[in-house]
């Protein structure tokens, strides 16, 4: 389906200036001067508000659920709007029960329904006693997992032992998603 955006303030090529972007199937296809002649799609005329590139922050810390009364999705997702980020991708402790199984990850979509104001992935994460639960997790839908090779900090999210990453690593070889690792020694 092709949409347009218009505005006065488009910010391209390092300035604002009047500016149309066409949009087919959820994608910028083109920015153009103008809208052009005939077409056909859905206009949203915005007048002078800004129209920015939205930024990703790939590595936030939200807390829900379990810690809300740290962070919750409605707060954090309202002030990353409010900052011009778009997209966060929410990390795996802090959040009760950290999301390192597949149940986890099911409660953590269930708390955040109709609290989000950006779009939001989440990053799965793999300890020791969960990696018989990695494949369920990554099949899920998590964008990756996350471990730690010193104390997190939290006792639900322990680190991994050098056989325990190879046992992961194994699993996440048929995925194809990235694994972070603080990969920090305590030696």
């Amino acid at each position: 389906m092709m949409r347009a955006i218009k505005s006065l303030n488009v910010y391209t090529d390092n300035s604002f200036r009047p500016s149309c972007l066409i949009i087919n199937n959820g994608k910028i296809q083109d920015v153009l001067s103008q809208l052009p002649e005939g077409f056909a799609g859905e206009v949203d005329d915005v007048g002078g508000l800004p129209v920015i590139p939205g930024m990703v922050d790939t590595h936030v810390h939200v807390n829900e659920p379990g810690r809300t009364d740290w962070e919750g999705f409605e707060t954090a997702t309202k002030a990353a709007a409010a900052g011009g980020v778009t997209t966060i991708v929410d990390m795996p402790l802090n959040c009760l029960p950290v999301t390192i199984t597949k149940k986890a990850f099911d409660e953590k979509l269930s708390a955040v329904k109709g609290k989000t104001w950006v779009n939001c992935g989440f990053w799965g994460g793999v300890v020791p006693e969960s990696i018989d639960d990695l494949d369920e997790l990554l099949n899920a839908g998590v964008l990756g997992v996350k471990s730690f090779l010193i104390d997190s900090g939290i006792p639900e999210f322990p680190p991994m032992a050098k056989a325990d990453l190879k046992k992961a690593m194994a699993i996440l070889a048929n995925h194809q998603v990235p694994y972070l690792i603080h990969a920090e020694l305590d030696d």
